[in-house]
């Protein structure tokens, strides 16, 4: 039944404003709504609903990512403008913070202003 259905991902936050800094002028998501409960962006085509919370522990793993074409240019864009990419120490992670995965895939990792943990994926 959901397979057929649009996906909506929502995001935690305890500062609006804060967060949409972030999301709309940074990552330069479109806004499709803003009011008490929750800013609404448009994510190339997926709800993005960044939902104001009052209490909130970020979690240690990814809750959002984006699927880019070349994540070399990705992160170089991203760091240009101040986002500042995690480093885990794993093997096969480069100074940039990008790892490669046994898949092919290569990751990274930056957080949001809540601390939030986002990623960028390029698939092999």
């Amino acid at each position: 039944m959901l397979n057929t259905q649009k996906i909506v991902a929502l995001v935690p936050t305890t500062d609006a404003a804060r967060a949409r800094s972030f999301y709309v002028d940074l990552l330069g998501l479109l806004v499709i709504s803003e009011d008490p409960f929750a800013l609404v962006l448009d994510a190339n085509g997926t709800m993005l609903r960044v939902t104001s919370v009052q209490n909130f522990k970020p979690q240690q793993f990814t809750i959002l990512g984006w699927e880019v074409a070349n994540i070399d240019d990705s992160v170089s864009q991203l760091n240009q403008q101040g986002v500042r990419f995690e480093s885990y120490g794993m093997a096969g992670q480069d100074e940039r913070g990008i790892w490669k995965s046994p898949s092919g895939a290569r990751i990274a990792w930056f957080k949001d202003p809540d601390g939030n943990v986002l990623s960028l994926t390029q698939f092999p």
